[in-house]
């Protein structure tokens, strides 16, 4: 049976990979979030190791010595990951399924590249004769030599001609830059079809981006460590980890030439067809679209389903880039001008339900989410395009057909408008951009970016071995021993992080902010306390950061935490408890947490919820969490808990986040979490409680700030303090009467000033008539003086009404020291040549300013009153001369 005839359809292919590994005492573990939080050295899941990263750099024990999965994950930069070429090609896409197997400790090169071949060749029967391995070719200038090992292993299955030695760039691969390491081997396949792989050898094309001899598998045999000065050695216990794109394994099972001609994006692709009345294949810009918008909806499902909705920072922005593109496509080449991608979220989880359960459980907030992106770019758009007609139209009248590189940056980065499509409009036009202007200007907000971000890291100085413990749940202070520490250098400040064997210190993590206080030597010493200005986790290890290291690092310390700090985070951690409790009590179950911080001064918790809390449900939501307050409930924990029976206790999760097989379970009364932060003993220490602000922060998403303790009562003093000095002001105890005394009395006022104003601008127009001049059969109305730039273009608007033609009227005024030019011209002028935006512009300069406008109507501001007489003379002038 040949490939082209195997009945493997996507989910079979899946389930088989896992089923297959499953055989070989391999533990199948679940994905991991796509979307990675409390990790600052990465947004996203972008490959399949990252959940292992912490086993692989040996920070936390090794639970299994054999896993396989697949992971979903996400790319937009990167070899062959340029977002702005998916879409173009067949095979490359913004988030991917990733398959794999590891081994740690465990087996190595022979048993990872004889699986790989059973699986490829018995499994899914692809032929063998398609297929091609690369082996590592050395580096003299590492004194790393070509990879014999790997390479004798595959000449077991393969001939020696179909064995390619290949550059470090493509097989050796680094977590970073520094880290673990080691040579990898690609598996390729060649899906071209026979006749040109007679004509050309596809040994010729391996690595040579031909879109159908392409990588699927990538065995990485690490057993290396880089350290900071680029040197290697070796590590304790070696690794496999490999990776194989799930989307090019279909392709080549099912026979395919395409990743989208496969039923992982067909379902998808057809129903873009049937919303936007385009067929796949007609048209290579449509395809292209197609493309684009399947593979986009997909990253954004999923993103929202692990809590990451569209923002303007870090990884939300990266989401938001992503479904903008994936608009503009349907916009340009599909035709879409309204919203139309939140209708795919059904076809979405027909094709992937049944491996995500997530997707069916938040399909209503999905498609919201999407639904309100896409409406507010189209939005964004709109007003885009009319920015850059008026950039069009000023540059025609300049009498230039080239858009500067700044004012297409400026669409760009200030309002989210594509460049592309920029280049687009222009060209229907007849006109062009200045692209090299555009990238200096990228290339500055690069250099900004990049400075911001820089951060130096030195390797770790270990002083002894051990593995850190976290004792914070029960002492907010403790003796321990440094385990290792290292310098970092960040914006030019330099600082240490140390890590502790045994710490107090709750490193920042699940919204709740990160510890800091102090630690002094346990013996004699000249060292005073060193302040721990703040607690981060990263790679499962928590991070004290100092600016200084004790005289003796090998000593002993007493740590001590802020417990102030820490017992005011801890009253708003379990009144975020109590929030979601009684959110879900007075709302309704479909309110889920969306994310959360917790700081000693305020909280936030984002839920999903979809409109706004009246002030009766904001007022039900705070007496029931004060109740619960009141009732003094003591804190009942439970940790090392297994997930399952964790879950069977009502436990809330929250949706994106990755736990462990054993976890911590947080209970008050009624009110159960998995939570890992830290918690007051009982609630009644919390004191009170109120919410300050209620707000929409994305589609189907609310937000609510409040305050606790402490922070509580010093608003709840503010407030009275305000109300206390309201009453003296207003001179009245009843506030409410005193207010709406007023508020009627400012309404008759305001009547009386509008009535003062309509006649005194009625009176200023008809003595402007009245010194109405007639130059060149041109009627000219001027007007100066102090007077509101409203008033003056009121009276410019109605004047050319009631002269339509051959008309011009010019203002040269001020108002609250602040000069302004008015000019209005009839249509028949602006016809003949005359344009009121350009003669505004020139007149502009004699007060020091500029402005611009429409060819019949413009307006300038400036700084220089002095000049208004000369700029309205030349601005009458100028007409004439006409």
């Amino acid at each position: 049976m040949t490939a082209e005839n195997l009945p493997f359809g996507a989910s079979r292919i899946r389930r088989s990979f896992k089923d297959f590994f499953e055989s070989k005492n391999h533990k199948i573990v679940p994905s991991a979030p796509m979307v990675i939080r409390d990790d600052p050295t990465l947004m996203f899941t972008n490959a399949g190791m990252n959940q292992f990263k912490d086993i692989i750099l040996g920070n936390v024990p090794i639970k299994y010595p054999r896993a396989a999965d697949s992971q979903k994950c996400l790319r937009v930069s990167g070899k062959h990951n340029d977002l702005e070429e998916v879409g173009h090609d067949t095979y490359h896409h913004t988030m991917f399924e990733m398959l794999g197997n590891w081994s740690f400790g465990d087996y190595f090169k022979k048993e990872a590249i004889g699986y790989a071949w059973e699986y490829l060749t018995e499994v899914l029967r692809l032929d063998k004769n398609r297929l091609y391995v690369t082996v590592f070719e050395g580096s003299p200038s590492e004194n790393l030599s070509r990879d014999d090992e790997a390479a004798a292993y595959w000449e077991k299955y393969l001939p020696k001609s179909r064995i390619i030695n290949g550059s470090k760039k493509d097989n050796f691969w680094e977590m970073g830059d520094t880290g673990p390491c080691g040579p990898c081997s690609e598996i390729h396949i060649d899906v071209r079809p026979d006749g040109e792989r007679a004509k050309t050898d596809g040994l010729t094309l391996v690595n040579r981006d031909h879109p159908q001899v392409i990588e699927i598998w990538n065995l990485v045999f690490m057993q290396f460590n880089r350290k900071a000065d680029g040197t290697l050695e070796n590590l304790p216990n070696r690794v496999i980890d490999t990776g194989m794109g799930f989307e090019r394994l279909c392709m080549a099972v099912q026979g395919k030439t395409s990743n989208y001609d496969t039923d992982v994006f067909q379902p998808l692709i057809a129903e873009i067809g049937r919303i936007t009345g385009h067929r796949y294949g007609d048209s290579p810009q449509a395809d292209v679209a197609m493309r684009v918008v399947a593979d986009h909806i997909r990253t954004i499902a999923f993103s929202v389903t692990d809590g990451q909705l569209p923002s303007n920072a870090r990884a939300g922005y990266v989401i938001r880039r992503i479904l903008r593109r994936a608009v503009r496509y349907g916009y340009t080449f599909l035709g879409q001008k309204q919203a139309f991608m939140y209708r795919l979220i059904p076809a979405l989880i027909d094709s992937m339900g049944e491996a995500y359960r997530e997707l069916i459980d938040q399909e209503t907030l999905i498609g919201k989410v999407v639904k309100e992106e896409e409406e507010s770019f189209l939005r964004t758009l709109e007003n885009g395009i009319k920015l850059l007609d008026k950039i069009i139209r000023d540059a025609e009248t300049a009498g230039t057909n080239r858009m500067a590189g700044a004012d297409a940056f400026v669409l760009y980065d200030t309002y989210g408008f594509p460049l592309d499509l920029t280049e687009l409009i222009l060209r229907e036009h007849n006109m062009e951009l200045d692209r090299e202007g555009f990238d200096v200007e990228m290339q500055k907000q690069k250099e900004r970016a990049r400075n911001a971000a820089t951060v130096e890291t030195g390797d770790w100085v270990n002083i002894r071995e051990g593995e850190p413990e976290f004792v914070g749940y029960d002492k907010t202070s403790a003796e321990a021993k440094i385990l290792r520490y290292r310098k970092v250098k960040q914006k030019n400040t330099g600082f240490y992080q140390i890590v502790f064997d045994r710490t107090p210190f709750y490193a920042e993590m699940g919204g709740q902010v990160g510890d800091s206080g102090s630690f002094t030597p346990c013996c004699c010493g000249n060292d005073g306390a060193i302040e721990i200005l703040d607690t981060k986790q990263e790679n499962n290890l928590a991070m004290h950061f100092t600016q200084r290291l004790p005289e003796n690092p090998e000593g002993e310390f007493r740590l001590e935490v802020n417990v102030q700090k820490r017992r005011a985070t801890e009253c708003n951690h379990t009144a975020t408890h109590l929030l979601h409790e009684a959110l879900r009590d007075v709302l309704g179950k479909h309110v889920e947490q969306r994310g959360s911080f917790v700081a000693p001064d305020i909280l936030r918790f984002d839920f999903s919820h979809f409109r706004k809390l009246t002030d009766e449900e904001i007022r039900r939501v705070e007496k029931q969490v004060t109740a619960k307050i009141r009732e003094d409930i003591m804190l009942n924990e439970s940790r090392h808990v297994p997930l399952a029976e964790a879950k069977k206790t009502g436990a809330m999760a929250l949706f994106g986040e990755k736990y462990g097989d054993d976890v911590r379970v947080v209970r008050f009364g009624t009110s159960i979490e998995l939570c890992g932060g830290t918690h007051i003993a009982s609630t009644g220490r919390i004191g009170t409680f109120r919410i300050i602000g209620e707000s929409s922060i994305a589609a189907g998403v609310r937000r609510i700030e409040a305050v606790s303790g402490e922070a509580c009562e010093n608003y709840l003093y503010l407030q009275q303090d305000m109300i206390r000095e309201l009453r003296s002001l207003l001179n009245n105890a009843d506030l409410r009467q005193a207010v709406e005394k007023y508020i009627e009395e400012n309404a008759g006022l305001k009547k009386q000033v509008e009535e003062f104003m309509k006649d005194r601008t009625e009176r200023l127009k008809q003595l402007i008539i009245d010194r109405k001049e007639i130059r060149n059969g041109i009627h000219f109305f001027a007007v100066k003086g102090v007077y509101p730039a409203e008033i003056v273009k009121d009276i410019a608007f109605r004047l050319r009404g009631e002269y339509p033609e051959k008309m011009c009227f010019a203002g040269a005024t001020s108002f609250n020291s602040k000069p302004s030019l008015t000019l209005m011209i009839s249509d028949d002028l602006a016809k003949n040549g005359l344009n009121a935006s350009q003669l505004v512009r020139e007149a502009a300069k004699h007060i020091k300013g500029s402005g611009g406008g429409q060819a019949h109507f413009a307006t300038a501001g400036g700084k220089d009153p002095d000049g208004l007489p000369q700029a309205l003379e030349e601005m009458i002038a100028s007409v004439s001369r006409q």
